[in-house]
């Protein structure tokens, strides 16, 4: 219900998100699956795209059921909370969901690079989902996000319309593995993310002609807006109308504009809470 609920977010914000291997990610088996954190954005791109791993669930920060009503939300959705300051009770809390996850035939999902960073890269990975996989001979299933950094800055709050490759790779068995094998696993793992990081992200680059976090097309080229308008469902995509303007289908409202709007807009215009700097404008940055 959270899923089918939050995946209207996606085109408000204006953002694709274009899922490849979903026969991985679909599988009816228990596995533990780890994927590159760049934003809280991840979430959002999970939501859209939860349908298809049906049955799973995620490690979370103990801090976050407290944000209610959003804390609550997850700890009824079976959300596993760890206490990140102790880490005993963290790598506790992590083995005792394993017979949870083997029974119910059940996904986990982590993050094991433990902190969400918008740095272009994949950053080393910390030990803990892997000791899961090892002690209980769960398969490793690699899901790697294509960078944001084509459309997101957050040093300079700037949001730009985005499209996003999520890459499930084949899983990585772990039968037979002890934990001597877990630095190997660990570097294999994060070396074939790697590859797909930079590839996948190279490919929107290229298809949508981007460069650092805005929009510059090539001439003679369609903007990245109305690239990703034509690949939005008919319901929420706008159309090219008359003089080149871009207005929404009858009765429909245009979620993707021809000019960016402050996030802030969408709450309520200029009364909104939101104000600077969490509010994200449009704003010409070149690649670091």
């Amino acid at each position: 219900m959270a899923s089918k609920f939050c995946r209207l977010a996606s085109p408000i914000v204006s953002i694709k998100w274009e899922v490849r291997g979903a026969e991985h990610m679909s599988a009816d088996r228990a596995m533990v699956m780890v994927a590159n954190h760049q934003s809280s954005l991840d979430i959002l791109g999970m939501f859209d795209f939860w349908h298809i791993m049906d049955k799973c669930t995620v490690i979370a920060k103990r801090e976050l059921f407290f944000a209610w009503p959003f804390g609550l939300a997850a700890w009824l959705s079976g959300l596993i909370f760890i206490d990140r300051r102790h880490p005993q009770r963290a790598q506790t809390a992590m083995n005792d969901s394993t017979k949870m996850l083997i029974k119910r035939r059940t996904k986990l999902w982590v993050f094991p690079e433990g902190t969400r960073r918008t740095t272009n890269e994949i950053h080393p990975f910390k030990k803990g989902a892997f000791h899961v996989a090892v002690r209980a001979q769960l398969p490793i299933l690699p899901v790697v996000y294509s960078s944001y950094h084509t459309f997101l800055d957050d040093r300079n709050k700037v949001m730009n319309p985005g499209h996003v490759i999520v890459t499930a790779l084949p899983p990585i068995e772990t039968k037979g593995l002890t934990n001597d094998d877990i630095p190997e696993l660990i570097e294999r793992t994060r070396n074939a993310m790697i590859e797909t990081f930079k590839a996948t992200t190279k490919e929107v680059e290229n298809r949508f002609n981007l460069s650092g976090h805005g929009i510059t097309p090539a001439k003679g080229t369609a903007t990245v807006i109305s690239r990703i308008a034509a690949a939005m469902p008919s319901t929420v995509r706008t159309v090219s109308g008359g003089g080149g303007a871009t207005v929404a289908p009858p009765g429909v409202t245009s979620f993707i504009e021809p000019e960016p709007r402050k996030i802030g807009s969408l709450i309520g215009g200029d009364a909104s809470p939101i104000k600077e700097p969490t509010a994200y404008r449009r704003k010409d940055v070149q690649r670091d």
